[in-house]
C-alpha cells in the first residue's frame, strides 16, 4: 500500500521564502530544514510495499528487474519499487556465493512512512532531492538520524543499502539526498524532466528535479542533460552542505511525524552520517562545518582530496583513461576479470599501446615492452600494485571517460552549454549514432539511470573522435585540461580547488573504511593522505584499511572477480556498530588496523574469511 499525502504545514511557508538559521546542539529550539523550495510529500509504505526493498525482500532484490504494467507511463510506486532496486543491485553483492542476508546484512520488513523535498543551496542554480524514511519502529526514547549522501552521482536511494539497511531495522530515520546529482535527467527533444515523485512532465507545469535555465541553449533536439554535468552549480564543491540540509530536514519532518514528541533538536537526537564512494565523501565534508548537528561520522570508500596532499579525482581518472588501456596488457594481468576477451588482447588497447608511442608518450617498439613503461608510469605517479589489479573493470566499461566527461563539465561549469572537448550526451544505442531517447527510456531514467551515462539508453557523444583509436583525441583534450593554464583549465582547476576538504570539528568521532585494492577511488590517493593531514593536525579518526576488498561490491557476484576479493559492506557495517556503541553505550571507538582477509575463492564466503573487528 502506497498513500500520499502533500503536507503544507504553517512552517513551510517561511522555509520557501528563505533559509532558516540551524541551532547548535544543545539548545531545545527545533533545527528547521533551511532552503526548501517544495512541499513535503508523504508517503505511507507497508505490506507489499515497505521502506527498506519496496516489498521486494532479499529474493525479489536478487531477481529479474520489476516491471512497469505500462512501460511509457509507469506509477510513482514502480518507479519508487524499481529505483530502490537499483540502488541496492548497484551497491550491493546480491550473488549466490556472497553470502549477503546469511553471514552479514539483512532486508527485513520495514513499515513506515517517507517525506520527501526538494530542498536548495542559496547560491545554487538546481535543487538536491531530501528524503527521510521514519519506520513505524522509530525509537522515540533513543532518537536517531542515519544521514546519508548517495554513491557515485546515484539518485536518492543511491546509499539505501548501507544507511537504510543498518539505521532501518534499528529503528533510526534515515535522511537521503542526491547532493546535487541523481537520476533526474531532462530530456531536450520532449522538454522534460522529473517531478517529485520520479515522474515525467514538461518544464514550466511544475518544479523538476532538473531543467536548463530558460535562456541556456541546451544543444542538439537529441541531447539529454543530467545535473552533476549540466546544472552549472559544481555540486561537489557543496556535497557536504547538501548533508547538512538534510539533516536539518530531518529534524523538521520528525516533528511533523510525531508532532506529540516534537522538538527534534540537534540536542535530543543523535545523528550520525554515513554514506560511500562519493557519499563517504560528502560525509566527510559534511564534518568540517556541521555547527554541533552531527555527533559521528562513517565513511566508507570516500572520494576525498585532503586539505594538504592526496590527488584529485579528475587528475588520477585522466591519467588512466589514457594509460590503463595499455598498461593492462602486461602480461601480469592476463588472468585479470575484464582484462581479456577470451583470453586475447583486446585490440582497442592494442591500438592505445600503439597511439601512446606514436605521440612520444612512450618509447619501446614493442606492445610488451610498451605495456611494461605504461604501467611504470602509473607506478611512478602513486598507483599501488593492489589498486592496479581492479582497474581492468573501469576500463572495460569506459568508466574512466564517463567519469571526467561529466566532471570536467561539472568543474568548469559549462551548465548546458557545450561540453569540454566537444562531447555532449544523447539517446544512444550501444556503438551507434545519437538518436532520440524513446519514451519508455525517458520513462525509467529517474529509477534506473547511475546519474553518469553511459547507460539507461544514454550514451556519449565524442565530435572528436577519429581514426583507429577513435576515443584517444577526446580523452587526450580532457587530460589537456589538467594543468592548462586557458580560460577553461583555469576554471577547470579552480573548480577541483574548490572541492579539497578543510579540518573537521576536532572533538567529532569519525571512522574510515577503505579497501586496500580499490581501483577506482585509490586509498593511497585518498584515505590515506587525508588521514595523515587530520592526525597532523590533531584529529583523531579511526581507519580501517581492509585487504582484498576493491570499491564495488556489487562487482563481486561477476564469474572470476569475487573469488579474489571480500565485500566491503560487512567492515561498513561494523564501522557503525561500533560508532553506534561509542555514542550510546559510551564504548571507546576502535584502533585504526590493517584488516587482513582472506579472498572468497570458489565457494560461498564465509565469516571467517572477513575477519571483521
Amino acid at each position: 500500500m502506497n498513500r500520499t499525502v502533500i503536507h503544507g504545514c504553517g512552517v513551510l511557508a517561511a522555509l520557501l521564502l528563505g533559509a532558516c538559521a540551524s541551532t547548535p546542539r544543545g539548545s531545545e529550539k527545533p533545527v528547521m530544514s533551511d532552503g526548501l523550495v517544495s512541499e513535503i510529500r508523504v508517503t505511507r509504505h507497508e505490506g507489499a510495499d515497505d521502506l527498506l526493498s519496496a516489498g521486494l525482500g532479499l529474493s525479489g532484490l536478487r531477481g529479474s528487474v520489476p516491471a512497469f504494467a505500462d512501460a511509457q507511463a509507469p506509477t510513482p510506486a514502480e518507479l519508487r519499487r524499481r529505483a530502490i532496486y537499483t540502488s541496492w543491485r548497484g551497491i550491493a553483492d546480491l550473488g549466490p556465493l556472497g553470502s549477503y542476508g546469511e553471514i552479514y546484512g539483512s532486508v527485513p520488513l520495514v513499515t513506515g512512512r517517507e517525506f520527501s523535498a526538494f530542498a536548495k543551496l542559496p547560491e545554487a542554480r538546481s535543487p538536491h532531492r531530501v528524503l527521510l524514511q521514519v519506520p513505524d519502529l522509530f525509537d522515540r526514547d533513543k532518537r536517531c538520524v542515519i544521514v546519508a549522501a548517495s554513491s557515485g552521482s546515484r539518485g536518492v536511494y543511491g546509499a539505501i543499502s548501507l544507511a537504510g539497511a543498518w539505521g532501518l531495522p534499528r529503528g533510526c530515520a534515515v535522511a537521503y539526498t542526491d547532493k546535487g546529482t541523481g537520476s533526474g535527467y531532462f530530456d531536450v527533444a520532449s522538454n522534460t524532466g522529473v517531478r517529485l515523485d520520479g515522474t515525467r512532465t514538461e518544464r514550466g507545469v511544475e518544479m523538476l528535479e532538473f531543467a536548463p535555465d530558460g535562456d541556456e541553449t541546451p544543444g542538439p533536439l537529441n541531447a539529454v542533460l543530467v545535473k552533476h554535468a549540466h546544472s552549472g552549480d559544481n555540486p561537489e564543491a557543496s556535497w557536504g552542505r547538501h548533508v547538512i540540509q538534510a539533516a536539518r530536514f530531518a529534524l523538521h519532518a520528525l516533528d511533523q511525524a510525531f508532532p506529540d514528541q516534537a522538538p527534534f533538536t540537534a540536542g535530543n537526537t543523535r545523528i550520525i552520517a554515513a554514506s560511500l564512494s562519493n557519499g563517504g565523501g560528502a560525509v566527510l565534508r559534511a564534518a568540517e562545518n556541521d555547527a554541533n548537528l552531527l555527533d559521528g561520522v562513517v565513511a566508507v570508500e570516500p572520494n576525498i582530496l585532503a586539505g594538504d596532499g592526496g590527488r584529485a579525482l579528475y587528475d588520477y581518472v585522466t591519467e588512466a583513461a589514457l594509460l590503463t588501456p595499455c598498461a593492462l596488457l602486461e602480461p601480469r594481468f592476463d588472468d585479470t576479470p575484464f582484462a581479456r576477451v577470451n583470453g586475447a588482447h583486446p585490440p582497442a588497447w592494442v591500438t592505445r599501446c600503439a597511439t601512446l608511442h606514436e605521440r612520444g608518450e612512450l618509447t619501446a617498439d614493442d606492445l610488451q615492452t610498451q605495456a611494461a613503461e605504461a604501467l611504470a608510469r602509473l607506478h611512478v605517479s602513486g598507483w599501488t600494485d593492489a589498486a592496479l589489479r581492479n582497474v581492468a573493470a573501469s576500463t572495460a566499461l569506459d568508466l574512466w571517460r564517463a567519469v571526467a566527461v561529466t566532471y570536467a563539465a561539472a568543474y568548469t561549469r559549462t551548465a548546458a552549454g557545450p561540453m569540454p572537448c566537444g562531447y555532449g550526451l544523447a539517446g544512444m544505442d550501444p556503438g551507434t549514432a545519437p538518436r532520440l531517447a524513446t519514451p519508455a527510456e525517458r520513462a525509467a531514467w529517474w529509477s534506473d539511470a547511475s546519474g553518469i551515462p553511459p547507460g539507461a539508453g544514454v550514451g556519449i557523444v565524442d565530435d572528436m573522435a577519429t581514426g583507429d583509436d577513435a576515443s584517444w583525441p577526446g580523452v587526450e583534450c580532457l587530460r589537456q585540461l589538467w594543468g592548462t593554464q586557458d580560460a577553461l583549465g583555469q576554471r577547470l582547476a579552480a573548480g577541483v580547488e574548490a572541492t579539497r576538504a578543510a579540518l573537521p570539528r576536532a572533538d567529532l568521532p569519525i571512522i574510515i573504511v577503505h579497501g586496500q585494492a580499490d581501483g577506482l577511488v585509490p586509498i593511497a590517493f585518498s584515505s590515506d593522505p587525508y588521514v595523515r593531514w587530520l592526525e597532523a593536525n590533531e584529529r583523531h579518526p579511526v581507519l580501517w584499511r581492509v585487504e582484498h576488498a576493491q570499491h564495488f561490491d556489487a562487482f563481486l557476484a561477476f564469474p572470476g572477480f569475487g573469488d579474489r576479493h571480500v565485500p566491503l559492506m560487512p567492515f561498513a557495517y561494523a564501522a557503525l556498530d561500533r560508532m553506534w556503541a561509542h555514542l550510546f553505550a559510551g564504548e571507546a571507538l576502535p584502533p585504526s588496523r590493517d584488516i587482513a582477509t582472506t579472498p572468497r575463492g570458489s565457494g560461498p564466503l564465509g565469516a571467517v574469511q572477513l575477519g571483521v573487528p
